[in-house]
């Protein structure tokens, strides 16, 4: 139906493909175990709309430039290593201090856009996920429905829900398990801090990737 072959077969190899630790999930950690249940959640909120604009992209044919011009893939590869890079070093010079019980329901809101903006940026700018999409969809769909955008967007979709899911799976977990650890301000300082390195090391990573 709609070009698509082997739909329970692509379900399977995308759930397992979820599971396989990387960048995006060692954000996700990141911020849970940083900053709780709530910004970890939004975080993989904002990693899996990155994700479905990718699969927009993909569908579009617009991802393609990616794969065929190196100037295009290494200028947003820079750009999303100089973001997460970016993160890693604010967070290490912020000062980590426990929220105070009278905070402003505002200032808490404007945290949270940010860590979700974050979330998007952090996938959108890894030209990677655009050729995982480029390369794993198309072997899912009847050479006859290539050039049509709904087997693509029936894929990606599917893909970025089971994503999801495991995604909030992880991020309340990780949240769960550090949420009394949190609470001493000194492992938080350094919690912060180690948060702040990975994500220096996931900007550098992904700096020296290719194609």
């Amino acid at each position: 139906m709609f070009g698509i072959l082997n739909f329970g077969t692509f379900i399977l190899a995308g759930i397992l493909l979820n599971l396989t630790p990387g960048a995006d999930t060692m954000y996700i950690l990141g911020r849970s175990i940083s900053q709780g249940k709530k910004s970890g959640v939004i975080s993989a909120l904002g990693i899996s709309s990155g994700a479905l604009l990718h699969c927009f992209f993909a569908a579009l044919g617009l991802s393609i430039l990616l794969a065929k011009s190196a100037t295009a893939f290494s200028i947003v590869k820079y750009a999303g290593a100089t973001y997460l890079m970016y993160l890693g070093i604010k967070s290490l010079l912020t000062k980590s201090t426990a929220i105070a019980e009278g905070i402003k329901e505002k200032e808490t809101t404007k945290n949270y856009i940010k860590v979700y903006t974050s979330g998007v940026l952090t996938n959108l700018l890894n030209p990677k996920v655009a050729l995982f999409f480029l390369a794993f969809l198309p072997q899912f769909i009847d050479p006859e429905y290539t050039k049509s955008a709904i087997p693509f967007l029936i894929l990606g979709l599917t893909f970025v829900t089971t994503g999801t899911i495991w995604c909030m799976i992880l991020a309340f977990f990780s949240a769960k398990l550090a949420n009394k650890i949190r609470q001493n301000n000194k492992v938080k300082f350094w919690m912060d801090k180690t948060t702040g390195v990975l994500f220096i090391l996931l900007g550098i990573q992904l700096a020296l990737s290719k194609k």
